[in-house]
């Protein structure tokens, strides 16, 4: 392969590895006031953020290095993708923002009211970029409105289309079916017997969500390796929450996580060889060679690359290992 397509590759992953660790941190936001509720409300949800609370932070470096990445290796197609999702990329900014400082100040003061209030920033600052990254995935694969100048015109209402509302709902219910199997892996008790119970619920909807998207996106662009991956991801789904009713939490969570994987694959295969395509003449998109960095560059970025994401992963590989064991409520104090 050439360097250009090595490092779209490499892209893809950091996308995906962002998914799925990040995907289940949004799912537990989501679940805040749908799993911890009741007499012992407050308690549970410290529960569900403890579970969380030591690699949250760390997920979003994946994000970060993604979009690094794009920055240093297709300067054309970050370039067009901050002009054509500005107002959809703020909010998740703004949105990632406000979920951070929510983890942070929820328990500084000793008052229902408080933490309720930081509570809806946590649902809101986890429901909000689930949603949106699905619509702006759907929107990349459907193509954008480019004129012969190279600059994107596609508005907020253009965006919003049918296909990539659907894409949004499909991220949203699948990150939230992802919480849901953490919560039921990570946490003993009553969290984890709502989290399985909600799981089961939730599976219905996350299967027919991804089943009709990347059925649709395989109507379009489909290829015998995209059918294959949509399959898989459609499968998965379905054998986690078979293994979420036989208690087997572990492997409900690994079957989602392989879920994400294969949802994320068949929408990086789709879009290959383009960048960003342009649904108002096909030649106007913008392929990857065209959008790529000069050959200097991407070697260098491949020296770096290879040097320092190992530590990365190992580095995060031990911090899942040292906080690996489940949360309960004697860990944070009953109410």
């Amino acid at each position: 392969m050439d360097l250009p397509t090595v490092w779209f590759v490499a892209i893809a992953v950091l996308w995906t590895g962002y998914f799925v660790l990040e995907g289940f941190d949004f799912g537990v936001g989501m679940l805040l006031p749908v799993i911890g509720r009741g007499k012992h409300a407050d308690t549970d949800r410290r529960v569900m953020i403890n579970s969380i609370g030591p690699v949250w932070d760390g997920n979003e470096v994946w994000l970060i290095t993604a979009v690094g990445a794009m920055f240093a290796a297709f300067p054309a197609w970050y370039a067009g993708l901050l002009s054509g999702f500005y107002l959809p990329l703020l909010l998740v900014i703004v949105a990632l923002i406000l979920r951070g400082v929510a983890f942070e100040y929820r328990g500084k003061v000793d008052d229902p009211r408080w933490r309720a209030r930081w509570d809806v920033a946590i649902v809101a600052g986890s429901t909000v970029p689930a949603f949106v990254w699905g619509v702006v995935f759907a929107n990349v694969l459907r193509g954008l409105e480019i004129d012969a100048a190279g600059v994107v015109r596609s508005d907020l209402l253009d965006l919003l289309n049918p296909y990539a509302l659907l894409g949004g709902l499909t991220t949203t219910a699948l990150f939230a079916l992802h919480g849901a199997f953490f919560l039921a892996l990570k946490t003993d008790g009553p969290v984890r017997a709502r989290a399985r119970k909600v799981g089961r619920r939730v599976a219905a909807l996350a299967t027919g969500g991804v089943f009709a998207f990347l059925g649709l996106t395989q109507a379009a662009t489909g290829t015998s390796v995209t059918a294959f991956t949509a399959v898989a991801a459609v499968g998965a789904l379905l054998a986690g929450a078979a293994l979420a009713g036989r208690r087997r939490e572990g492997w409900a969570f690994v079957a989602t996580a392989a879920s994400i994987v294969a949802f994320s694959v068949t929408i990086f295969l789709s879009l290959f060889p383009a960048a960003l395509p342009s649904i108002t003449d096909p030649a106007l998109g913008l392929t990857l060679a065209e959008a790529a960095s000069g050959p200097y560059t991407l070697g260098v970025l491949s020296w770096i690359g290879a040097a320092f994401l190992p530590l990365v992963v190992l580095y995060q590989s031990w911090s899942y290992w040292v906080f690996r064991r489940r949360v309960t409520r004697a860990h944070v104090g009953s109410v």
